[in-house]
């Protein structure tokens, strides 16, 4: 049977009505799409791999129980589950902001998209962290040109009267330095994103 043109609305049924392989299928079909989902917010493969595997428990239990009714939309109702356990695993490692009862307490500041959300604060945390580590990887030349262009913010002119090497060797060694954090980026196969 040919399963690639077979609909998810289809495998969920023939899964609820006791074939197994269906929802193997469905994993296989959307697993890179729900992984990179639940990674891009946790940046821990353990942790993603735990979520990942949560999220397809709890997929199993309500299929089972004959609770799943969003028609055709199996996709988005995965992914509403696993975005759901990041939520949870946030909260379980106290990762989230807690409100001290002394402190003045306003419902619309906390709704005001004027900050991060908490979530974002974290993620955003974690690239920079993540960045940082893949620079010191770079080779020291490298390092010292990327750092003065990127956290110092000076031209290619002040590099050069700095580093005492010409412009065009500083420039150099930016693209080096970027072509190398691709690379290292691609060897351990990060994904930055906010």
């Amino acid at each position: 049977m040919q399963y690639d043109n077979i609909k998810d609305a289809v495998l969920v049924s023939s899964y609820i009505k006791g074939d197994e392989s269906a929802l193997e299928i469905l994993i296989n079909r959307h697993k890179q799409k729900i992984y990179s989902f639940i990674f891009s917010k946790v940046y821990d493969r353990d942790v993603a791999e735990d979520i990942f595997q949560d999220t397809f428990i709890k997929v199993i239990r309500t299929l089972k129980r004959g609770a799943y009714n969003e028609e055709g939309k199996f996709l988005p109702w995965v992914m509403r589950i696993s975005h759901n356990l990041v939520i949870d695993y946030f909260r379980k490692n106290n990762r989230m902001p807690k409100f001290d009862n002394t402190e003045e307490f306003n419902i619309f500041s906390v709704l005001s998209d004027k900050s991060l959300n908490a979530e974002s604060t974290i993620i955003k945390k974690q690239v920079e962290n993540d960045v940082r580590r893949l620079v010191d990887e770079l080779p020291n030349d490298q390092k010292q040109v990327l750092l003065m262009r990127i956290y110092d913010d000076l031209s290619f002119k002040e590099i050069s009267d700095k580093t005492g090497v010409s412009i065009n060797t500083a420039l150099g060694r930016m693209r080096y330095a970027l072509i190398n954090l691709r690379k290292i980026i691609d060897k351990h196969n990060i994904i930055l994103t906010n």
